[in-house]
């Protein structure tokens, strides 16, 4: 496996006010073999397909606050062992809910998309493959992209030029609505506490799917206890109503958060705590008293909870499974192979 990071902004186009120094980025889980000979590969005889292997970008959630480790590299693993190579993307949040993202983080998986796309013989993926893979908010992001995509333009023009509509969406347990059934504090973090009817409007994804939707695999419980299973519903009807191919699953049972639930999962095996780096900076930020817009009591809230090590699971500790849930990556590769034999 070839793992290395590359950030996707240069440092003058980067703009977002409370990066404290952070630069979105991609880690990559990539097979052994070569991306420069993929498009050779069937000569070569390194198992990859012809023409570059498909290719996962994965976003974990974090309510717009954080990117949780619990979704990032134990997912791309996942699917990196079902034959994809696969990128996590580590994109813009605020821990300090004082700056709001407003589309920065769209912008940041739009970015990503049209990198990949732009390296893909490098990548040693197929172009024309690429699914964004997003949990909780961060299924907001991906969702985002894929009914807005159009709406965002590149500083790039090279990279403007090439397309950033994914050929797929995977949406975990997303949060999807501003509307009745929204999970709050992630909207509050996106675009602030007094946002405009259209800035509601445009985020509020259930109203903004059309034909041009990418094909979307949406999933959730349906006694979520943080995202109201409403969320998932609603954007399945909205793709329905306007033809964009779906499939839907609403399990019965689980909580909020079980990633891919499989038994590194479930033991709280997650890998490297990377994606946690922008939270890092902005809480080092805080206790110096260098917060852009944080007020004391945010202040004093992030350096209590900041102040032991996170994600500590109990020796021996293994959480009770769903097998069901468990199921979901496996109907996901079926899902993304009918979408690649259908092109």
């Amino acid at each position: 496996m070839q793992t290395f990071r590359e950030n996707i902004w240069k440092d003058d186009e980067y703009k977002y006010e409370a990066a404290y120094g952070f630069v979105p980025n991609l880690m990559a889980y990539l097979h052994d073999g070569g991306p420069s000979s993929a498009t050779d590969s069937a000569a070569s005889g390194d198992g990859s397909p012809a023409g570059g292997r498909p290719c996962m970008i994965v976003l974990p959630g974090g309510g717009y606050c954080m990117v949780v480790p619990p979704e990032g590299e134990v997912v791309a693993k996942e699917f990196y062992e079902r034959g994809m190579n696969c990128f996590v993307l580590t994109y813009t949040t605020d821990i300090t809910m004082s700056v709001p993202l407003k589309t920065q983080p769209m912008e940041d998986v739009s970015r990503a998309v049209r990198y990949v796309r732009k390296n893909a013989a490098r990548f040693g993926i197929d172009a024309s493959k690429i699914v964004v893979c997003g949990f909780s908010a961060a299924s907001h992001v991906c969702g985002s992209l894929g009914v807005h995509f159009k709406d965002v333009k590149d500083p790039d023009p090279e990279l403007d030029a090439i397309s950033n509509r994914p050929d797929g969406l995977i949406l975990s347990y997303p949060v999807i609505t501003t509307g009745e059934f929204t999970h709050i504090y992630s909207i509050q973090a996106l675009i602030g506490k007094e946002p405009s009817e259209a800035e509601l409007d445009y985020f509020s994804l259930e109203k903004n799917v059309t034909s041009d939707t990418p094909p979307c695999f949406i999933w959730q419980t349906v006694d979520d206890d943080l995202v109201p299973v409403e969320n998932s519903m609603m954007f399945a009807e909205a793709c329905r109503k306007a033809g964009v191919p779906y499939t839907y699953h609403a399990f019965p049972y689980g909580n909020h958060g079980l990633s891919v639930h499989n038994l590194a999962s479930r033991k709280g095996e997650f890998g490297e705590e990377y994606t946690m780096e922008q939270v890092m900076k902005a809480v080092d930020a805080v206790r110096e008293g260098k917060g852009i817009n944080v007020s004391e009591q945010r202040r004093n809230e992030l350096i209590e909870q900041f102040s032991a090590p996170l994600l500590q699971m109990p020796e021996g500790f293994v959480a009770p499974e769903f097998k069901d849930v468990a199921m979901w990556p496996e109907m996901a590769q079926i899902w993304m192979e009918s979408l690649w034999s259908a092109k």
